[in-house]
């Protein structure tokens, strides 16, 4: 399909394999500050398969599952061409148009959209406009742009052989490998704070200041459509409350977050009142706050960014405390250590991190960077 792809790598995947995230292919997601340095300028699919997601195979392909944005862009440029035509072209042709899905589309900057919502991030002192990216980037991983109407649509022509026939269906629904079939978790999806879980297919998704859940719960054929334009919210935790009300079981409200709370404590009363605070709030009030690695890994990078790197291994050393087990606790409190000039303990972070995580691929390129000296 793609003929100008490399012939050593590519003849050993499959178009299943990428509809499956189990080719092997690198995703450019993954590529050391990708955000930072690659996201704002544009790229024709050709340009941008031939330079970013041709890498060596980091697995034996069907091996094994690894999420993978490299393979869903392959898939577009398969797209267009097999059909001659473009991406975009070619969704509304099949799904958008026959659906009256009005208010779906590929994103252009530049379009005006009615009613267009602009992506924000909420950082610890409030909230800031999403970083830029040109649409290209995601292109068949993530372009679109849609409502929870037109989803509903979509999800609905789902259950029916209007869009695909039943033979395809029952294929694309099966699961492979970590319960992803094509395009979809096919899973059981918990029910509110109850045991009970039903029988679902689910996404989640995320881009530069918008993060999505969709979760089709389809023996009753509810949907779930969650669309969030300030970050990184948890809206997998909100599915699954309104889950809960759906099926008229109990359900957690969304929990406070401790980053937050500890970023005020430590503007106020300093980085050692904050970690005394966290003791404190975890052992006496452990429901009302969110407690995980990413909130204090948040809270150090947001002080890192503010110069303020002492308070942040505090920080992270906290976080390697609380999750000894997690690889990126390590690789943050090696990343602080080595802006804070020590070599030595920012090199036995990263050697923690990479024993926890082989396939860290930052923490093995910041390890040889700090090797050489």
């Amino acid at each position: 399909y793609l003929p100008d792809y490399r012939k050593d790598t590519g003849e050993k995947v499959t178009v299943l394999q990428l509809l499956t995230h189990t080719s092997g292919i690198p995703s450019y997601t993954g590529l050391p500050r990708f955000i930072q340095d690659l996201s704002r300028d544009p790229y024709t699919p050709d340009a941008f398969v031939k330079k970013y997601c041709s890498g060596d195979l980091q697995f034996e392909p069907g091996s094994r599952f690894s999420y993978n944005n490299s393979g869903y862009f392959l898939l577009g440029a398969i797209i267009e061409k097999v059909t001659g035509k473009s991406y975009e072209q070619v969704l509304k042709e099949k799904i958008f148009d026959p659906l009256n899905m009005k208010d779906t589309g590929y994103d252009h900057h530049r379009t005006i959209l009615e009613k267009r919502a602009a992506g924000y991030e909420k950082r610890l002192a409030g909230y800031v406009t999403a970083p830029y990216l040109d649409m290209s980037i995601p292109y068949a991983a993530g372009s679109l742009y849609s409502t929870v109407e037109d989803l509903y649509l979509w999800d609905q022509a789902l259950y029916t052989d209007k869009l695909i026939s039943p033979k395809y269906k029952e294929m694309f629904f099966t699961p492979n490998l970590n319960n992803y079939a094509h395009g979809w978790f096919v899973n059981k999806f918990p029910i509110g704070r109850s045991e009970e879980r039903a029988a679902s297919t689910n996404h989640g998704g995320g881009i530069n200041g918008f993060n999505t859940i969709i979760v089709r719960l389809v023996d009753d054929k509810h949907l779930i459509v969650l669309l969030n334009n300030t970050g990184g919210t948890r809206l997998q935790d909100m599915a699954r409350a309104i889950a809960g009300i759906l099926y008229d079981k109990p359900y957690d409200m969304p929990k406070k977050s401790i980053a937050e709370t500890l970023f005020k404590t430590i503007e106020e009363k300093g980085v050692e009142a904050a970690i005394n605070q966290y003791r404190d709030l975890k052992a006496n009030r452990a429901n009302d706050y969110l407690f995980n690695e990413g909130e204090l890994n948040v809270l150090g990078y947001h002080l890192l960014e503010m110069k303020k790197v002492k308070q942040a291994i505090e920080v992270f050393k906290l976080n390697v405390e609380v999750y000894p087990r997690a690889a990126n606790t390590y690789d943050s409190l090696a990343e602080a250590y080595m802006i804070n000039g020590d070599r030595e303990l920012a090199i036995a972070n990263y050697k923690k991190s990479l024993e926890l995580n082989p396939q860290n691929t930052n923490a093995a390129d910041k390890l040889k960077e700090l090797q050489k000296n």
